[in-house]
């Protein structure tokens, strides 16, 4: 089955997988709650052999072509796996849930906060007034992110998706 296959009240988790930490426990997750997981990327990627619930989607190289491919099938009931914020401002406006591989469950009321701190950042970094980049992941972020996965997956279950 593949993801354009869903029901509409169906879960499905999308991973913006190129560098994402946490494939691992998406997969985990995806098959204690029997959830199918869509990895989208610019490459070819390693999935678990054989695992009827994970499928791979590699789109074209370019900027923001894996975040279009995501945006343009989020819908509620639709989790986004992301460290974009863009992305994930707009997999909110398309009403999924969207989460950070450190576990921060962006909303209607947050993501709008996280785009313009990260449009300033981005400025910053730009002018060269700020170096650095996002601080190391560690095992914190990994419960963290299993954590809020969990409880969106619980969320929407609750909202009558997935059932």
């Amino acid at each position: 089955m593949s993801e354009t296959d869903s029901h509409p009240r169906s879960i499905v988790i999308y991973v913006d997988a190129d560098a994402c930490p946490v494939k691992p426990e998406v997969y985990r997750v995806a098959e204690r709650y029997n959830i199918k997981v869509v990895l989208v990327a610019n490459r070819p990627i390693h999935i678990p052999y054989n695992n009827h619930l994970i499928e791979r989607i590699t789109v074209g190289t370019g900027l923001d072509v894996a975040d279009d491919w995501i945006a343009g099938r989020s819908r509620p009931g639709c989790i986004v796996v992301t460290a974009d914020v863009p992305l994930a401002a707009r997999a909110v406006a398309a009403g999924a849930v969207a989460i950070t591989p450190k576990g921060k469950i962006f909303t209607a009321e947050n993501v709008g906060e996280a785009l313009a701190t990260r449009n300033l950042m981005d400025h910053l970094r730009s002018s060269g007034q700020i170096t650095g980049g996002p601080s190391p992941f560690t095992p914190r972020d990994r419960s963290a992110f299993l954590s809020a996965l969990d409880l969106a997956i619980v969320r929407l279950r609750r909202e009558g998706f997935g059932a």
